[in-house]
């Protein structure tokens, strides 16, 4: 079983270009799948292709519930948004674009897909002797990262650097050579284990440590962690959106299992 919700804030922005899934609002509580996408700001219509691509990839998941095959499955949705959005091309110079992170849960643990520099964490709370842990983290497809892996900057050099909103991989229609996504799988899931996906807007003043200390606090309630959360980032510049996942408990053996997400998708869609 798990527990899911979610936040979705403007910053001091004057429209929305993140969008999720599922939508801020709906009832999480069955379902295993979980989108964030951000609209980019500095390109026309950046909310119109967060929104397809959130749309067009849950749509297809649902739609093709018969692949067995889950990395299939995901690249073929990956394939049906690029394709939606080649559809709404309207030919500008400019053209819009998103990020993706993508949690799948399934019976074989999780599939992480992320392409640009919206995140996904998994995270341990502390337990006993063991200290709280981010196990994984997807790594941000951006010129500030290459540049980190380089040597060429130190983090702290990273934190003020003039281009650090500069991705290098994005969803953008009629692209010569489609951005690829990065895929991981993950199979160590413990109850008590989090998920955290996240735009880049929520990072703009918390740290990895910051983030692992306020969302594996067993003092708090998750939506107690996201009010938290939401607080410390009121006064951010960008947009900021993100999903907060719990694995409660494993009952009943196979708890992820591809039924149970093409079931719990059926509430968001009428197909």
């Amino acid at each position: 079983m798990i527990h899911a919700c979610s936040m979705q804030e403007l910053g001091r922005r004057s429209n929305q270009e993140d969008s999720i899934f599922p939508p801020l609002g709906a009832e999480m509580q069955d379902c295993r799948l979980f989108i964030v996408c951000d609209g980019m700001g500095g390109h026309e219509r950046g909310e119109v292709a967060s929104r397809t691509v959130c749309e067009s990839m849950s749509r297809h998941i649902l739609s093709h519930r018969d692949v067995e095959d889950g990395d299939s499955l995901l690249l073929a949705a990956i394939d049906a948004a690029y394709n939606a959005l080649d559809m709404l091309d309207d030919g500008a110079e400019r053209k819009m674009g998103t990020t993706l992170a993508l949690l799948m849960l399934h019976d074989d643990g999780a599939t992480v897909a992320h392409i640009g520099d919206s995140r996904v964490y998994h995270l341990r709370p502390a337990d006993g002797c063991e200290p709280a842990r981010i196990l994984f983290r997807t790594n941000d497809h951006s010129l500030v990262n290459d540049l980190l892996r380089l040597g060429e900057l130190t983090e702290e050099e990273a934190k003020t650097f003039p281009q650090r909103n500069v991705i290098t991989r994005a969803m953008m229609p009629h692209q010569e050579r489609r951005a690829r996504a990065d895929v991981a799988h993950i199979s160590d899931i413990r109850p008590g284990d989090y998920f955290f996906l996240c735009s880049d807007g929520v990072l703009e003043r918390m740290e990895d440590d910051q983030l692992l200390s306020l969302l594996t606090n067993s003092e708090d309630a998750d939506e107690e962690k996201l009010e938290i959360l939401r607080r410390a980032t009121r006064d951010n510049s960008d947009n900021h959106s993100a999903h907060l996942v719990h694995v409660v408990d494993d009952s009943g053996g196979q708890s992820f299992s591809f039924k149970k997400l093409f079931v719990s998708l059926k509430k968001f869609f009428a197909l």
